[in-house]
């Protein structure tokens, strides 16, 4: 039997985890959809209060749940709030994953989910704010997007520019710049691309095939509609 599997992918997924007795998984408040009656499911500020904080400040939310099979083995149900793809990172320690916000759903043991700051350019221009989330340690850790999530994978040297409100997470060995869209803020504001982001390879960058701004976009038109 799989330790876990990722169902119903391309539209709604649910992660299927499968936990031994005394293993313990980590995530956001309020992913437990169904489990196994030998798992306990506990909520706490992982970290501290000032590290929830920042966290909170880089849109997460200031508790995790943890569910642990205290009473044998067992099986849990995982899904995310907003209708969108779950991917699967394992990481060996040797580097952290940046995270959109909102994008942390889950993690197993000896994984942390912490906070970085950005630079005071990043920070006043990108969607993320000055503090994103940084995910680091030796482990699986699922992220979550809206729409589905698909990997650019970038060979040294490479590069790729993505929308920022399409990113997902990335490695934080990878170097990147923010940059307009196009030559001129004018030109930028007629294509309807504003800032991009423009990331350098090697790397993988995950990105999201649906834009949440544009949703947002969207239901305030239909506000607006309605008020008429």
């Amino acid at each position: 039997m799989p330790k876990y599997e990722i169902i119903y992918g391309e539209a709604f997924p649910l992660i299927r985890y499968n936990l031994e007795k005394g293993e313990k998984l980590k995530a956001e408040s309020n992913a437990m959809v169904a489990m196994s009656a030998t798992i306990d499911v506990t909520g706490g500020a992982d970290g501290g209060i000032f590290k929830s904080f920042t966290r909170l400040l880089a849109g997460e939310k200031f508790f995790f749940q943890y569910l642990e099979a205290t009473r044998g083995p067992g099986e849990v149900l995982l899904a995310h709030s907003h209708p969108g793809g779950v991917m699967d990172v394992d990481l060996d320690g040797s580097y952290g994953l940046i995270v959109q916000k909102d994008g942390f759903l889950a993690a197993t043991s000896g994984i942390e989910v912490g906070t970085t700051l950005q630079s005071l350019g990043r920070g006043l221009f990108s969607q993320e704010g000055f503090f994103v989330v940084k995910i680091t340690g030796r482990g699986v850790v699922f992220v979550s997007s809206y729409g589905a999530i698909h990997p650019l994978e970038l060979k040294p040297g490479e590069q790729v520019i993505v929308d920022n409100g399409h990113l997902v997470a990335w490695p934080d060995y990878m170097t990147y710049t923010l940059e307009k869209a196009s030559n001129g803020w004018f030109n930028s504001w007629k294509s309807g691309e504003n800032l991009v982001c423009r990331f350098t390879g090697p790397g993988t960058v995950l990105i999201q095939s649906r834009n949440p701004n544009a949703l947002v976009g969207w239901l305030k038109v239909l506000g607006l509609g309605a008020n008429k």
